[in-house]
């Protein structure tokens, strides 16, 4: 008699049923554990919420002055040059000196002239006294002759100022620098002829440095109420405090924009008349915000938040911040997250916190 085979056909049919369920846990396992995520991160970086602004311009010295002759005439020689060093009391320039010296002697002539007659005339007094009192003079006659001594006193005294005068002409006749500074132009040459008055040479005095810039209406009380700051292009690295000293009363014509004046403070033999500066004017008291694109914000109604990533790991973490306001395309963030935090900053509304993510950029 043939056994039935219904025990051995089961046995393979079990296995089969046990191999597709080992297949079907696998699935389950794979749909659990789904692949990373690709991201776009932004480094939080928290900075003033006013941002500084700069001004381009140069560096001039706070006093500088425009030196003529103070009598007229031909210049013979001029005796700086652009760029030199001079001191209090040096010679700067000199006119042709002989019409100034021929005045000179011509009052001395007259000084002569009125001492002698001045002399002259204090004799007569005394002879007409004596005269008086012999009786051979009247009263009159003594007064007339006392009125021309005084006369000729008055034009000695005369005499003596028109000297000095002439004196002080002749002097006048070298241009001398009245401070320690610097020539910064020279603006007439020899042989030219100059009236009284007439600019000869610019003299810088030395001291204290200012940075001049031109500052457009718009941001005319940020400049007056921030502090400032210069840096030099021949040094970058290095800035000075400043402070605000003159502020225009009105606008250039041309360029609309108003003139600064700002005192370098310590200024050092580093900070050079013409240098090209730069000015930074920050707030006094800015609030310190982090600047993160909108749509790195992440909202369920209970308030803005961001995803921080872990780049290690791939990790998320949900966090609510405090928004202080929006400018363009950014969202001011005030506090919830620190400097250095990595945070997603675009498809939020894609993500679960409980994800995987992988970053594939980073902005800073």
């Amino acid at each position: 008699m043939r056994r039935p085979l219904v025990p051995f056909v089961a046995v393979p049919l079990f296995a089969l049923a046990l191999a597709a369920c080992n297949d079907g846990n696998a699935h389950t396992e794979n749909r659990a554990q789904p692949p990373a995520r690709a991201v776009v991160v932004e480094t939080v970086k928290f900075v003033a919420r006013t941002p500084e602004r700069s001004f381009v311009g140069s560096v001039r010295p706070r006093i500088e002055s425009d030196l003529g002759f103070r009598v007229a005439g031909k210049i013979a020689e001029r005796l700086v040059q652009q760029g030199q060093a001079v001191t209090r009391g040096q010679a700067l320039a000199r006119l042709d000196p002989t019409d100034l010296a021929l005045q000179k002697e011509q009052a001395e002539a007259e000084l002569a002239a009125a001492q002698i007659n001045l002399n002259t005339s204090e004799a007569q007094d005394k002879r007409s006294l004596d005269l008086r009192r012999s009786g051979w003079a009247t009263q009159a006659a003594v007064d007339q002759q006392l009125a021309r001594t005084a006369d000729a006193r008055g034009r000695l005294d005369r005499a003596k100022r028109a000297l000095e005068l002439a004196v002080n002409q002749l002097a006048y006749s070298t241009l001398v620098s009245d401070v320690d500074g610097v020539v910064t132009a020279t603006l007439a040459e020899p042989g030219q002829v100059v009236a009284s008055g007439t600019p000869v040479v610019r003299v810088a005095r030395a001291g204290e440095r200012e940075a001049v810039v031109a500052v457009p209406e718009a941001l005319i009380e940020r400049v007056r109420t921030g502090q400032a700051s210069v840096s030099l292009w021949s040094n970058a690295n290095r800035r000075y405090e400043a402070k605000l000293r003159e502020f225009a009363a009105s606008a250039d014509p041309a360029t609309r924009t108003f003139q600064a004046r700002f005192t370098i403070q310590n200024a050092d033999d580093g900070v050079v008349i013409g240098m090209t500066a730069t000015v930074t004017v920050g707030e006094p008291a800015s609030a310190r915000v982090a600047r993160l694109p909108i749509s790195a914000l992440y909202s369920e109604g209970r308030g803005p938040s961001v995803f921080l990533v872990d780049e290690a790991s791939g990790d998320l973490t949900l966090r609510p911040v405090a928004v202080e306001g929006y400018e363009g395309r950014d969202v001011l963030v005030s506090g919830g997250i620190a400097d250095g935090d990595k945070v997603v900053a675009l498809g939020v509304h894609k993500l679960d916190a409980s994800q995987k993510v992988r970053v594939v950029e980073v902005r800073s």
